[in-house]
């Protein structure tokens, strides 16, 4: 069905009207629509369906149905289910998370703002006070937030939605290599973990505008995930 489906987008953009300050568009009623595509309203129903299913058609009582960019929600489910059914790996995950947080790390350095460094900043010292305090829930929290913020300042739609999906589908196993972490890294003088402080820097090198260095630090701070890994395999 893609390639009809495909097309079918095609025609469907056309005859929508734009909904103005906003991405979406509006489409005709069914009985219109369908005479416009000269489809019958089963086949016409089915197709629809698919794009709704897949985030790209909303449906909002009183006001009609749109198509748009979609949300997160399939990118999530994707990822979940594939895991589930064998077909990525966590391995496989964590790899390619490493690669895009490199990247968003990069790109970030060259686009960061004082006030996102400090907001940053506020991050991981909310992620070290609370692994502290041992609530491990919020370090997780703050954990999450500062990937997700480094994120939109490279407000790239296609990173975002790969970073949804990671963020989704391996939260469990953050949660748990954050209390691995714990359990066998040895802490500073202060008592914080190498994974949290790792963090600081990253937001070191963005303060200082240097990509390479941003990459480097990213790069680090998931080796330091990856030897987490390892220390849970059996001897």
């Amino acid at each position: 069905m893609s390639e009809p489906l495909e097309a079918l987008v095609g025609r469907l953009v056309e005859l929508a009207t734009p909904e103005p300050g906003t991405t979406a568009r509006r489409l005709p009623p069914e009985r219109e629509l369908g005479e416009a595509l000269q489809m019958s309203r089963g086949a016409l129903r089915e197709h629809l369906a698919v794009l709704e299913r897949l985030g790209f058609l909303h449906r909002t009582q009183g006001r009609g149905t749109y198509i748009d960019a979609p949300g997160d929600d399939f990118v999530r489910s994707w990822f979940t289910i594939s895991r589930q059914l064998g077909y990525l790996t966590d391995a496989q995950f964590a790899r390619s998370r490493m690669l895009l947080e490199e990247t968003v790390a990069e790109a970030a350095a060259g686009l960061v703002g004082d006030e996102q460094v400090e907001l940053l900043r506020a991050d991981v010292d909310r992620m070290i006070a609370a692994t502290l305090a041992g609530d491990h829930d919020a370090a997780l929290e703050a954990d999450v937030t500062f990937h997700s913020r480094l994120n939109a300042i490279v407000d790239d739609p296609i990173l975002r939605l790969m970073h949804e999906g990671f963020s989704h589908v391996l939260r469990d196993t953050i949660r748990q290599r954050r209390l691995r972490a714990i359990e066998v890294e040895e802490p500073d003088g202060r008592g914080v973990r190498r994974t949290d402080s790792v963090h600081h820097a990253v937001v070191d090198a963005l303060a200082a505008r240097d990509p390479d260095a941003a990459r480097r630090a990213m790069r680090q701070h998931f080796e330091d995930w990856l030897q987490l890994s390892a220390d849970d395999r059996p001897r």
